[in-house]
This record gives C-alpha cells, sequence and structure tokens, in this order.
C-alpha cells in the first residue's frame, strides 16, 4: 500500500467530519506506543513547555540514577538509551529551547559520572556529539536565548 502525502491527508482531514477525525486518532493511538505518546503530549502537556521540561528532566534523572555502573559497557549502553528518550521528547515537542534543555541536563549529568567512565573515548564522543548538536541548534536561536545557553554551555 502506497502512503499518501502529508498534504493529501490534511485534506482528506479537513474535509471529514470532527466525530471522524475523533475515531481516526483514537484509531492511530492503538497501533503504537510513540503515537499515542504523542497524542498525550499534543492534547496533555503542549500547551505548558516548562512543565514538560521539568517532566522530562525527572525522567531522565530517574534513568541516570539506575545506570549499571559495574562495567563500561553497560554505562554505555545507558546513556544511549536516555539519548534516544531526549530525541524522542525533542521530537515531540518540535521545540529547540526543548532540546537544548534537555542536551545541557544530559551533559551535565555525564560530568557528574565518575572520572574513570569519563576517560573512555566512547563516552567522551558521545558527550563531545552532544555538544556539537547543541551548538548546531544554538545558531538558529534568537541572540538572547543564544547569550543565555552559551553561558550554560560555558560552565560544561
Amino acid at each position: 500500500m502506497k502512503a499518501a502525502t502529508l498534504n493529501e491527508i490534511k485534506q482528506e482531514l479537513t474535509n471529514l467530519p470532527s466525530t471522524r477525525v475523533l475515531e481516526l486518532c483514537l484509531r492511530l493511538g492503538r497501533f503504537k506506543k510513540e503515537n499515542k505518546e504523542l497524542l498525550t503530549y499534543l492534547l496533555f502537556e503542549a500547551h505548558n513547555i516548562p512543565e514538560f521540561i521539568e517532566n522530562s528532566i525527572i525522567e531522565i534523572e530517574t534513568q541516570f540514577e539506575t545506570i549499571n555502573t559495574s562495567s563500561v559497557y553497560f554505562v554505555k549502553k545507558s546513556l544511549r538509551k536516555i539519548l534516544r528518550l531526549i530525541n524522542k521528547y525533542s521530537r515531540y515537542s518540535g521545540s529547540a529551547n526543548v532540546e537544548i534543555e534537555l542536551l545541557i541536563y544530559f551533559c551535565t549529568k555525564i560530568n557528574e559520572l565518575k572520572s574513570s567512565f569519563k576517560t573512555n573515548p566512547v563516552i567522551f564522543n558521545i558527550y563531545q556529539f552532544q555538544l556539537k548538536k547543541i551548538n548546531k541548534v544554538l545558531i538558529t536561536m534568537h541572540e538572547d536565548l543564544q547569550y543565555d545557553y552559551q553561558k550554560q554551555l560555558d560552565e560544561l
């Protein structure tokens, strides 16, 4: 089955009655966990971005607390899992502010890891890549916000 373009879907949705759109959204939410999470974000959390960032940071914090530090392998695996979570939240919000806030928090938490893990080249590369990602997104933002976030980056 060939998927329709977004423009075609948009035109079709505008022609449907609201009850039918509601049915389609509920059916879409049933099939994938990500669809349900996105609908949850759009319906309940999109109107309050600071609270969404705070809740995301709390979840990231709990993920960092559960990192198995017995081996560098487990630390790397856990860091990648946390990054997938951050990327998912950034995609949901579509906001550069959310992405930068979460990535800066991630980098500060990496700095708090034991020094033996910081010397590992893979963990160091993960950290450096996130700093590059922050700088890439930072360039697209307003100058005042750039200045504020740059101060936070300099502390890292």
